[in-house]
């Protein structure tokens, strides 16, 4: 068998392939669809931030990285053009060559983007999205899914395990969210059961990512966000986050963390001092083979006013963890291109000091057409 999205043949018993990542026996990718090369960690690589999170990141992201070439290719380097030499080195310029699955860029609507980016301290990225969007961004018709799985930097296969789970778990949000009886109760307990199983889907794949023996197998967060006409749904397994900001006010951080500094802050330790804390990036519940249950937690509101749907890992929150920091941030960016303002803020965690991968998801909220 060779893998369909790179052609590299596949060896051993692993269900991904080993040079992109991508699913062995999927279907291979649309034309201009983005390649996704991985690399491995360096043996010297420093030890996360956070004991089961995701890690130190970011570089600068002013570059749009094109499809990997096919494999009888020259690949050109990303920094001047030049050609990248058997050593994975630029022959012009000398920069190391990046690989798509560095830093990559979806928009499947005008409305709706992301970036995820590997960051200035990690040599992979671990982080992953999926998105997929309506065409229309407006009225009741617009319908939009926005996934980020953050893999953890001290498991195996991680950056395998996030990327195939976050396509997992969009395959099975891609159908409308059921609405059970109709009464607020009802929808949600319904919800509740779609975003679930779409966790489970990412949790099958983040499982088979590692060998069955690997000591200490793929791990990863889980937070999603699904937008159905004004309804917003969300759900999260680990300290990746759903953020809703809207125009006119400083906003709200929708998801609840799994993580240490979670429950040091319901204990009452005030926020910054538990954000900061040594533990503050340990998780208590991850997908994956060794964890103790990927239950989500699932929430829904309903929105009415112009703003912005914001799904991101840890890379980014580090910096701006409260809401309005985050639209601060959104407000210096004066944009309402999704795809500028996900650039634009990657740039700021990056310039920020860049602790961890990166990754921001957008969904612009405009307002509904008059009757």
């Amino acid at each position: 068998m060779t893998c369909p999205s790179c052609g590299t043949p596949a060896e051993g018993d692993s269900n991904f392939c080993e040079e992109c990542g991508a699913a062995l026996g999927a279907s291979p990718p649309p034309d201009g669809a983005p390649r996704v090369l991985v690399t491995e960690a360096a043996a010297d690589e420093p030890s996360p931030i956070d004991d089961l999170g995701s890690g130190p990141i970011s570089r600068a992201t002013s570059q749009t990285y094109a499809p990997a070439p096919p494999a009888a290719g020259i690949p050109a380097c990303a920094s001047c053009g030049g050609e990248v030499g058997p050593d994975g080195y630029c022959e012009q310029c000398g920069v190391k060559a990046l690989s798509p699955r560095d830093h990559f860029r979806e928009q499947p609507a005008p409305w709706v983007a992301g970036v995820c980016d590997k960051g200035i301290r990690h040599s992979r990225n671990e982080d992953a999205m999926a998105l997929s969007a309506s065409p229309d961004g407006s009225g009741a018709a617009r319908r939009a899914v926005l996934v980020v799985l953050d893999g953890v930097s001290n498991t195996d296969d991680s950056q395998v395990g996030s990327l195939a789970g976050a396509r997992a778990a969009l395959g099975a949000l891609v159908v409308p969210l059921p609405v059970g009886m109709g009464t607020p109760e009802g929808r949600l307990a319904a919800a509740t059961r779609a975003m679930s199983a779409a966790v489970d889907a990412a949790n099958a794949q983040v499982e088979s990512a590692a060998p069955a023996d690997a000591a200490n197998p793929a791990s990863a967060t889980f937070c999603a966000a699904v937008l159905e006409g004004d309804t917003l749904t969300y759900a999260n397994v680990g300290d990746s986050r759903i953020y809703w900001l809207p125009d006119g006010g400083e906003g709200v951080q929708l998801s609840v963390d799994d993580s240490a500094a979670q429950d040091q802050i319901e204990a009452g330790v005030p926020r910054l001092e538990a954000e900061t804390s040594a533990q503050a990036h340990a998780i208590t519940k991850w997908l994956g083979r060794d964890s103790q249950g990927h239950e989500p937690r699932v929430g829904q509101m309903s929105i009415t006013e112009p703003g912005w749907v914001l799904v991101c890992s840890d890379g980014l929150w580090n910096y701006a963890s409260e809401p309005a920091a985050l639209a601060q941030q959104v407000a210096a960016a004066a944009t309402t291109d999704p795809a500028a303002l996900a650039l634009a803020l990657t740039d700021f965690a990056n310039a920020s000091g860049g602790q961890d991968n990166i990754t921001v998801a957008l969904a612009r909220v405009s307002p509904a057409p008059a009757p």
